[in-house]
Formats: structure tokens, sequence, C-alpha cells
């Protein structure tokens, strides 16, 4: 098996970005992708730590993803597991990136950036669902936004 250990070497098979992929990046949020965010019931939330890589389920109602500016996101951290492996790795490191995935659109929106985690009482109640607020709130700063 050949494996390939360069970016060069991958260049060499690949050769260049296509340019209608690199004509959808943003660094924000833009119209077109406010749609997608707010039609989207679910999302892939990535983050890494010193334990390595985590890719965890999020979703919700569609919108469930607050748009606070084009390049503020905001998520909320319902009731699960417990096992807070994404805001660990948040606090640690803030790289994040979420994948939304819409249904039956065949599209799928990824956005790049950095988070934090929030624990702001007013922040929280504004996410009440059912009477109950989620515990965090996680604050994603956009930097690279293409489907």
């Amino acid at each position: 098996m050949s494996v390939i250990e360069t970016v060069e070497q991958l260049e060499a098979i690949y050769g260049a970005t296509n340019d209608a992929s690199t004509v959808k990046v943003a660094d924000h949020v833009t119209p077109l992708y406010r749609i997608f965010i707010e039609k989207a019931p679910f999302a892939a939330l990535a983050t890494i730590g010193p334990e390595g890589i985590d890719c965890s389920p999020r979703g919700d109602l569609p919108g469930f993803v607050r748009i606070h500016d084009p390049k503020t996101l905001m998520l909320p951290d319902r009731r699960g597991n417990n096992r807070v492996d994404s805001l660990r790795n948040i606090v640690r490191d803030p790289r994040a990136a979420l994948l939304f995935l819409i249904p039956g659109s065949g599209s799928t929106l990824r956005i790049n950036g950095r988070a934090h985690v929030s624990a702001d009482p007013e922040l929280l109640a504004s996410f009440k669902m059912e009477g109950k607020a989620p515990r965090t709130v996680i604050v994603m700063t956009v930097e690279e936004v293409y489907f």
C-alpha cells in the first residue's frame, strides 16, 4: 500500500482546488447560510482536546442554533448524557466546527471557528424550552463558513 505523506504528494494527485468550491467560502454567516442554519434540526459539533477529537450530535427544533450576529452563533447545551466531552474540549482548546444537516436539501453547511462556554444566567434564560434552561450555551465566533 502506498501511503501519502506530504501535501505535495496529495496535490499531485488532486491538483488545484476547484474555484466553484472556494467562491462559497465566507468569514461570516451570509443571508443564504442563515437560511440553512435556521432550517437545520441537527448539527455535529467537532472539538479537540488533550484526549483527542470529539464529534457530538446536537439537535432540537429547526433554528436551535441562534445567530446572534453574522460572526457569532449560540448553541444551547440541552440535557444529555453528562459526558461533556465537547465542553471540556472547548474550555481547553477553543477550536470548534459545526456541520449542519438539512433534511431534504442534499446539502451540508460547515462552520469553523472558536468557541467558549457561557453560564450567563440571562443568556441561559433566553434559551428556555418547556420551562427548562440549558446548563450552558456554547458561543462560537465564526471564522469560515461554506457548503
